[in-house]
């Protein structure tokens, strides 16, 4: 989303996290083109390594000591703070947080945003499909599904609602109110950004 402005100077670059890679694509769209005054992010997260097995003590919140493998345990997220140094523009717009299900692979993004230009929303859905497939190449996909197939996948980002599929999670309060969806794969999805990260990297050398 800003690989643009790496410089052969910087000694220390972050791709951020597999979260922000999916947040940014949705945000930075929207953001572009209809403007955003506010935004509220829920992911619905995979396990993470810092999780226990099995229930057990937790030193900084005791929601944490719960086992990872049959709790569903809210969490914190720094996507959106991340966003903010990304884009600039959406600093302080956009608040976030997670929730820990017991599945090893996979995460589901829901994403509602208070627009300052409203537009129907399947104008919406195709001004933001058309710019992800303009800018954003290789980057995301379609999917009619979110479960186990969907673990080597190489896209990040993955948009069933926002791309028009028939989903009971498509809603939109009003034309200002939409709510968008993408699922996101958090592991080779993840790991292949990293790597044109390093890419990028190489060719600036």
């Amino acid at each position: 989303m800003n690989h643009e402005k790496y410089k052969n100077s910087l000694k220390i670059i972050s791709n951020a996290s597999c979260t922000t890679n999916c947040l940014a694509l949705l945000a930075k769209v929207t953001y572009d083109n209809f403007g955003i005054m506010e935004e509220l992010m829920t992911t619905v997260h995979a396990i993470t390594a810092n999780q226990k097995t099995l229930d057990g003590p937790s030193g900084k919140l005791w929601h944490n000591g719960h086992g990872a493998l049959w709790d569903i345990i809210p969490a914190s997220t720094g996507a959106a703070k991340a966003m903010g140094k990304v884009t600039p523009k959406l600093n302080g717009k956009i608040i976030g947080m997670a929730f820990h299900v017991p599945t090893a692979n996979m995460l589901v993004m829901d994403l509602t945003c208070y627009l300052e230009k409203p537009d129907k929303y399947d104008d919406i859905k195709k001004v933001v499909k058309q710019e992800l497939e303009r800018t954003l190449k290789g980057s995301w996909a379609t999917m009619s599904t979110r479960s186990s197939p969907l673990t080597l996948a190489a896209t990040p980002t993955l948009l069933p609602s926002m791309l028009g599929l028939a989903l009971p999670s498509t809603i939109t309060l009003s034309s200002s109110f939409p709510d968008n969806e993408s699922g996101y794969n958090n592991e080779s999805g993840y790991n292949n950004r990293v790597v044109d990260l390093m890419a990028h990297k190489a060719s600036k050398e």
